[in-house]
């Protein structure tokens, strides 16, 4: 398996990294982070907790953003995605607990060979009225071989890190190399990932229009991206700007398809993100039955998210017509055939990319990853 690590202040892409990891940072502090109140809950003074194996006390350590600063890039996180998808697939398993208005989440992923992990987030309503966060969550990653933790990586870090990674591998394979113009729908923190993300991926984007149901949140977003030197401008009219696109990454959170299959010119790819439940989806019948379908997770996406479940339920699709997912493309499959390919990408999460990404932010931040690895007991 690939490992990479990234360096600040020695290359084009170390600064990057440290542009990315800095903003994720500023996110935090100005508690935006994934659209709901959050506060950085690892503190210096307890950072190390330790727990007994056998009569030998270890240490298991906390990651926060600040243990990140300069050390991640875009790039390095779907080359990690990527890698991941190299090994032997994913055992996932996911528990949701409720209590009144309250949830628990939990989803773990084992990958023989990268090791096992837990994210568990939990969603604590009356919370916002005490000025406290309404979702927290960790996610603790286990040595492969010995069942050690390696360390409690704070959750929403990772999920910032898997969502817009996880996208812009799909786009990596699916879309055209020669991508230009790329069209964001949706103006919250996603989005604003996937900015970073996708001009990190694709350096020759020279134009990023942003639309949203509210223009005055479009705007916003785009006239921050371009105070980081990022081509942004707002998109006032979504016809027209999905048949300018090459690519189009939708993060928003409607129940009714808005994007529209005839809008669409050849050779467009289509990166889904927003829809996450099952009566949420993003696109109409027409664009998925025009489009090479590919997900990111037969067992995460097809019957559990709407975007597919709810055409495949009515006859617009079948099982068939989705040709692979991210394990079939990185072992080969061909996703792109010829330049005038419309592709689908169905983003839809799973616990196992959140153990690739976990695995990748430890590494970064210059912890070992595993005891079974020579280079980790140097």
């Amino acid at each position: 398996m690939r490992r990479n690590r990234v360096f600040a202040g020695q290359s084009t892409g170390a600064r990057a990294a440290a542009t990315n990891s800095n903003r994720v940072f500023q996110l935090y502090n100005n508690s935006i982070f994934q659209g709901v109140d959050l506060v950085r809950n690892v503190h210096p003074e307890t950072r190390i907790t330790g727990h007994s194996e056998g009569n030998v006390v270890t240490k298991t350590a906390q990651i926060g953003p600040e243990d990140l600063a300069g050390k991640v890039s875009w790039t390095a996180i779907a080359d990690a995605i990527e890698a991941g998808h190299r090994l032997p697939r994913a055992r996932l398993g996911d528990q949701f607990l409720t209590r009144g208005p309250d949830t628990l989440l939990s989803r773990a992923a084992w990958i023989d060979g990268l090791g096992f992990g837990v994210k568990s987030m939990s969603r604590i309503a009356a919370n916002r009225a005490l000025g406290k966060p309404s979702v927290q969550g960790a996610m603790t990653v286990f040595d492969d071989l010995t069942g050690r933790p390696l360390a409690f990586v704070d959750g929403p870090l990772v999920t910032y890190w898997k969502t817009a990674g996880d996208s812009v591998l799909g786009a990596r394979i699916l879309a055209r190399p020669d991508s230009r113009r790329l069209l964001i729908l949706g103006a919250g923190v996603v989005a604003e990932s996937l900015a970073h993300a996708y001009r990190d991926i694709f350096p020759a984007l020279a134009d990023i229009a942003i639309w949203n149901r509210s223009p005055a949140a479009a705007a916003e977003l785009a006239a921050r991206l371009a105070g980081q030197h990022i081509p942004a401008r707002p998109a006032p009219d979504l016809a027209a700007a999905v048949a300018q696109a090459d690519i189009i990454a939708s993060a928003t959170a409607t129940v009714e398809p808005v994007l529209r299959g005839d809008w669409l010119r050849p050779g467009t790819h289509v990166d889904l993100i927003g829809a996450f439940t099952a009566e949420m989806r993003e696109a109409d019948d027409t664009l998925l039955q025009k489009a090479r379908l590919f997900v990111d997770c037969r067992e995460t996406v097809l019957h559990d998210i709407g975007e597919l479940k709810i055409p495949l339920a009515s006859g617009a699709i079948r099982e068939s017509d989705v040709l692979g997912d991210l394990y079939d493309l990185t072992a080969g499959m061909p996703g792109r055939t010829g330049p005038r390919d419309i592709t689908v990408f169905k983003n839809g999460g799973g616990a196992h990319l959140d153990l690739m990404t976990a695995h990748h932010l430890i590494r970064a931040a210059g912890l070992p990853v595993s005891l079974s690895d020579p280079e980790d007991r140097k």
